[in-house]
Order: C-alpha cells, then sequence, then structure tokens
C-alpha cells in the first residue's frame, strides 16, 4: 500500500476512494481500522472514522490508530479526509487530529485545503465557498450537529489548535509547484490554507505536497496525489446487483431535502420523526415489512426542515436526538440487508456510518462513479451495493441515479 486515508466519516471515505480509483490507484475503503493486513494490490486504503462528532479525546486517538495501522502497511503518506464544507466546531476535529497526526508523524508543515470544484467548493483568500455563497451563507450555517458560522478557514483552525495557521494564496499556487513548494518551506511550523478555485490548482497542490508525510483536506486535495506514486488512469470494474433496494435519508441540507422530495413523487415514503422514535411509536419488524412489500424501491427519511430539528433539539437534547436517529436507520439496515434487500442508497454523513455499522460490511470495494464525489461500493464477499452521499450532494434525481448505477453492469 502507497497512501494511507483517515477519513473522519463514511461518505468523505468513499469520496476520497473515488477519486483515488479515478486517479489510477487501486483503492479500498474499510470501515473502522481492520484487524487484518489487506489485499497487497491495494495501492490506496481508506480508513473510515466516526469521529467527526465524536469528543476531541476520541477521535484523535482513533485517527492515530488509523494512522498506525495504515503506516504497518507501508504508507508512505497520510491524507486526513475531512468534509470540503470543513465541517466542525470551535473545539474540533479537524484541528486537534490534525496536529496530533502532524506531531506523530514528525510534520511541521502541514497543507490544508478542502476545495472540490466540481462540487461548487472553492476556497479564495483562506474563504471557503459553496458555489458563489460564503460557507456561512450556504446553508450550512444551519447544520444541527456542526453549523459553520465562520467562512475564514484561518480562523476557523486557529479556534482549534495552537499550532500557527497561515495562508497560501492563489497567486502562489498558480506560480506552480516549485514557487508553493517555497512557499511551503519559508512557512515553516504552520499549518497552510492553500487556496484553489479550479482542479488545476489541486493538482499544483498535490504536487507541491509530493514529500509531506501528512496533507488534510476534501476529496479534492486526492486529484494530484496519484501521479506522485507512478500510477496512470484505469476503468473501474463493476457488476452492480438486481433485487429489493431502499432508500434511507437522515441528511436535513437544502440539496437532500430537495431530493427527498423529489424522489417522494415517484416512490413510496415514510418520514420518520425525533418524537416518534423517542416516544417509542416505531416498530422496527413494521419498517422492515413495509419496505420488503413495496414494488419499487421506497425512501425511510428523517430530512427535516431546520425549525422541526431545532425543536426536536429542545425538547430531547442534540445528541439524544442525533443518537435515536442513528441507532434507528441502524437497526433497520441490519435487519434488511439480513432480509434480502441488495441495494441501500443512503443520505447523509452521520447516516451513512449508521447505516454501514447496521450491515457490519468490512470492506468496500469502489465502483464507478454516481455523482461528484459518490462512487457505488460493494460490500466486499457479500451480495450488497451501497451508495454513501454526503448531505449537499447529488442532483435532484439522485436517488434515481443512484439506485440504477447500483444494479448496473459495465
Amino acid at each position: 500500500m502507497k497512501l494511507g486515508v483517515v477519513a473522519d466519516d463514511f461518505t468523505g471515505a468513499s469520496d476520497i476512494a473515488l477519486t483515488l480509483a479515478e486517479g489510477g490507484m487501486s483503492a479500498a475503503q474499510f470501515v473502522g481500522i481492520p484487524s487484518k493486513a489487506p489485499s497487497a494490490e491495494i495501492d490506496a486504503g481508506v480508513v473510515s472514522l466516526k469521529s467527526r462528532t465524536a469528543p476531541v479525546e476520541e477521535a484523535v486517538s482513533l485517527s492515530l490508530k488509523a494512522c498506525d495501522w495504515l503506516l504497518g502497511q507501508g504508507c508512505s503518506q497520510i491524507v486526513f479526509k475531512v468534509c470540503s464544507t470543513f465541517d466542525s466546531t470551535d473545539e474540533g476535529n479537524i484541528g486537534p487530529v490534525a496536529a496530533a497526526l502532524a506531531e506523530h508523524l514528525g510534520e511541521t508543515s502541514v497543507l490544508v485545503c478542502p476545495a472540490f470544484p466540481e462540487n461548487g467548493r472553492t476556497v479564495y483568500e483562506g474563504h471557503l465557498f459553496v458555489k458563489d455563497r460564503l460557507l456561512s451563507e450556504s446553508g450550512m450555517q444551519n447544520h444541527p450537529l456542526t453549523p459553520m458560522t465562520d467562512p475564514d478557514l484561518r480562523r476557523v483552525l486557529s479556534r482549534q489548535t495552537d499550532w500557527p495557521v497561515s495562508h497560501a494564496p492563489i497567486s502562489s499556487v498558480r506560480q506552480g509547484n516549485a514557487a508553493l513548494t517555497s512557499h511551503i518551506v519559508s512557512a515553516g511550523k504552520s499549518m497552510i490554507i492553500a487556496d484553489a478555485i479550479e482542479n488545476a490548482d489541486l493538482v499544483t497542490i498535490g504536487r507541491a505536497a509530493k514529500n509531506r508525510k501528512l496533507v488534510v483536506g476534501g476529496s479534492g486535495i486526492a486529484i494530484g496525489l496519484p501521479e506522485n506514486f507512478g500510477v496512470k488512469d484505469k476503468a473501474i470494474a463493476w457488476r452492480g446487483l438486481i433485487g429489493k433496494a431502499v432508500v434511507i435519508s437522515g441528511s436535513c441540507s437544502l440539496a437532500t431535502r430537495e431530493q427527498v422530495a423529489r424522489f417522494k413523487t415517484v416512490a413510496p415514503s415514510r418520514e420518520i420523526s425525533v418524537e416518534d422514535i423517542m416516544d417509542e411509536k416505531l416498530s422496527l419488524q413494521e419498517l422492515v415489512e413495509w419496505v420488503l412489500r413495496q414494488e419499487s424501491p421506497p425512501l425511510i427519511y428523517s430530512s427535516a426542515e431546520p425549525e422541526v430539528v431545532a425543536a426536536a433539539q429542545d425538547r430531547f437534547g442534540k445528541e439524544q436526538s442525533s443518537q435515536a436517529v442513528e441507532g434507528l436507520f441502524s437497526n433497520l439496515a441490519a435487519a434488511l440487508s439480513q432480509s434480502g434487500v441488495t441495494r441501500i442508497v443512503v443520505a447523509g454523513g452521520e447516516t451513512s456510518g449508521a447505516v454501514v455499522s447496521g450491515t457490519a460490511a468490512d470492506t468496500l470495494e469502489v465502483g464507478p462513479r454516481i455523482a461528484a464525489g459518490v462512487p457505488a461500493l460493494k460490500v466486499a464477499d457479500r451480495d450488497l451495493v451501497l451508495a454513501l452521499k454526503s448531505g449537499n450532494f447529488g442532483g435532484p434525481d439522485f436517488f434515481q441515479e443512484a439506485l440504477s448505477v447500483l444494479e448496473s453492469r459495465s
């Protein structure tokens, strides 16, 4: 294994695994830290953790253990994969985990760039944009767990770590690899927020990161990394599955709510509320039976408007509300996969983590692209295929498109 990735959630892991696979690297996504050595044919190993919203100490500990496992497989460079909207709070977890990994690896200069232009995430003058809006005006300011109200990544990161935070402006990036490498060296001990507006900028950043032991960013940061390891583009083999399918949505993002509204017009649907879960008004067995009765893939969702989510959090508590929904979806995924469902499409990072944990998958094979940042995935050695979508990813008809790709042949 050449390149190792520590991802702070499951959708982010599949996102960067797709980027590396499309860059020519044979990539595998591992659910948690593996207990055994992987296939010798794998170039890039992506360890998916559920650490984005975990307590800081837990996130740091898990990330260091994942790093050590990847180093043990021969990786010469580690990528800490974070969300392209830099989801975190003033306490972390991006800053504390990045600092711990850097110190563990003996790295002093750390490039940080969450840009993903294909999905509208760009960094300019240290500020993160989502399409034509600052991050703080993109809808992410209403995120129920990690509201992002400050678009200046220098300020965000400075509140999370005592490491110096500096900036590589687009002018330095556009001067090319040599100039950016010189900028990195002159910055000294620092976490360096690098501007990137186009994929070409990310290629330059990737080339400048060639000799760095640690890189931090979204999946876009991986666009320029495969060529550092001498690999070339190649087709991704895929064989999908037919049979029963279901769509599970727990994301409350603007994009997902639009996708839910669109899919509801063509598919059977059931809305799950926090109140119904907490008041024990739902029967898991009844939900499973309802899914299996449907002639077309149904939708089960908990993707409410921000004010509805806030009201539930006020009544039951933020963590309790989140855990209730994730717990239900985890148990539902377990029951459905055991009942013969072969295709599961999931919206939301936390929801994806819950679903993958419920299915007890340990290794995911990376298939073709469904949408930017979203690959088809096959659970190794089982008849189960998945699509794990970050909340804001995909177009209005994503659910239909994902179901189609998951049963396709290539």
